[in-house]
């Protein structure tokens, strides 16, 4: 019965999202409660909110003070050579720009961390794609995949918690993998190189001076199954961008632009908070900020919190000019610690009333006695929606070993199946469940709904080829 619900509870709560009858807020929130009081444990729904919330709390902290410090870094001009310097490299085309975004991505995610991989990430490319009138799904469908392959890294997360739930060593389980993983980096940056050749094709190659002058805006506008450009004057409420123009989702959905949104402050030389006086000392705060999260001196939400402060202070020593600065990203810290929090309740219903439990035990119990010999192949397979549908701790520590000892029964290694484990990553980290994607759809104004339906599906293969890869190489 647990089983039955727990899929019925995500299938609710996708649906609902994807087709934008419920803000995903709303979703995380009344749908899990809904389904609490449907198995009869309505009166234990404080207790699982509470727990969930606990658990998340510092998730929360965490990205509510990074928002604030990259935003304040994007206010002072921290990424405007980078902005520059990329829209020269890449001459305006969009195939170079969308190719650029899986670079950067992939090259930030070595800090292990994917939520500031996306706040410098999007920080860096969101001017661009709103100057070049490109879409925006697209760049967060590359930034999350690419940060997906990258998230197997030893200190990322999923390698450890693998390498611990096995007793086995990280560095055996992420090692042998680096030609699967590479492959899968490599076919993030030939998925890039498509989307951008559509983008391309769409949108046409400006010259750097057509890129960079201001003119009225070009809008994508949803027409049913089919997409159009028109001309806006700005300021006019123009679309947000959202819709992938690329053929495959059938239009573009468009909410109401604001003026904020079409100042492009990313490339405006001339805003009154650029603190050129100070950039280097931002760099060097910027640096040392991601290198004690990479050395651990600090728990991240410390780090983020002092970072905060003293950017605050050193390039806004007046108080109105701080408050001014807070309430600019006001919206964003809402909409992403209430997201996440609002996530505390889904991920707290589905493991309190043990829906996750039996929902693994069910997966697992379904497994035919003859794929026995292939469990380390079935382990990557149920990675996909293991990972999609719960927490990295829950697969891992719960179901991973389960897994595991049905394949030690067949004469599979725990390392093969520690290996195969990690290849759904990519899908992961566009999970509801991960604090990150809300900080990634928020700063580059997409639904998440959008997200959902255009990057799954590529998501998906590119965790299939990272797990065929391991095959072929005899990794796993």
């Amino acid at each position: 019965m647990l089983t039955v619900l727990g899929f019925a509870m995500i299938a609710t709560f996708l649906v609902l999202i994807m087709t934008k009858k419920m803000s995903p807020i709303a979703s995380l929130v009344l749908i899990p409660a809904l389904f609490c009081v449907a198995v009869g444990q309505g009166a234990k729904l404080g207790d699982y909110v509470i727990e969930g919330v606990g658990t998340l709390a510092p998730t929360a902290a965490m990205l509510m003070f990074a928002i604030v410090y990259f935003g304040v870094m994007i206010d002072v001009g921290l990424f405007d050579p980078i902005v520059r310097a990329i829209l020269r490299f890449c001459k305006a085309d969009p195939m170079r720009i969308v190719v650029g975004t899986a670079l950067l991505a992939a090259i930030v995610s070595l800090d292990g961390d994917g939520s500031t991989t996306f706040m410098i990430t999007v920080s860096a490319m969101y001017p661009l794609y709103k100057r070049l009138k490109m879409s925006l799904v697209v760049m967060t469908c590359v930034a999350a995949t690419a940060n997906g392959v990258m998230n197997t890294l030893p200190w990322g997360g999923p390698t450890a918690r693998a390498a611990t739930a096995l007793k086995v060593d990280a560095a055996d389980i992420f090692v042998p993998m680096i030609p699967a993983l590479a492959v899968g980096l490599l076919a993030v940056i030939l998925l890039a190189f498509v989307l951008g050749r559509r983008e391309r094709k769409r949108l046409g190659t400006l010259t750097l001076d057509e890129a960079l002058v201001t003119e009225p805006e070009t809008v994508l506008v949803g027409a049913g199954g089919g997409d159009r450009l028109t001309k806006a004057p700005r300021g006019t409420g123009t679309g947000n961008g959202t819709g992938t123009g690329t053929g495959g989702a059938g239009g573009a959905d468009i909410a109401e632009g604001d003026d904020e949104e079409q100042e492009f402050k990313g490339l405006d030389p001339d805003r009154p908070t650029l603190r050129p006086k100070l950039y280097w000392f931002n760099a060097g705060l910027t640096v040392a900020l991601l290198a004690a999260m990479i050395l651990e001196l600090m728990p991240i939400p410390v780090l983020f919190l002092i970072g905060a402060a003293l950017a605050l202070t050193v390039n806004f020593p007046r108080m109105p000019d701080q408050r001014a600065r807070i309430a600019a990203h006001a919206d964003n810290v809402l909409n992403v610690s209430g997201m996440v929090f609002a996530a505390a309740v889904f991920t707290g219903v589905l493991t309190g009333t043990g829906m996750v439990e039996h929902m693994a035990d069910w997966l697992v119990g379904a497994i035919p006695d003859a794929m026995g010999p292939h469990m380390a192949v079935v382990t990557g397979v149920l990675s996909l929606p293991l990972t999609y549908f719960m927490s990295n701790d829950g697969f891992y520590f719960g179901v991973l070993p389960v897994l595991a000892e049905a394949g030690a029964a067949h004469g599979v290694s725990h390392l093969e199946i520690a290996r195969a484990s990690i290849a759904g990553q990519p899908l992961h980290m566009s999970s509801p469940l991960v604090p990150a994607v809300y900080v990634l759809v928020g700063m580059a104004k997409v639904e998440f709904g959008d997200h959902t339906r255009f990057t799954v599906k590529w998501a998906v293969l590119t965790s299939l080829v990272v797990l065929c890869a391991g095959v072929l190489f005899g990794i796993i």
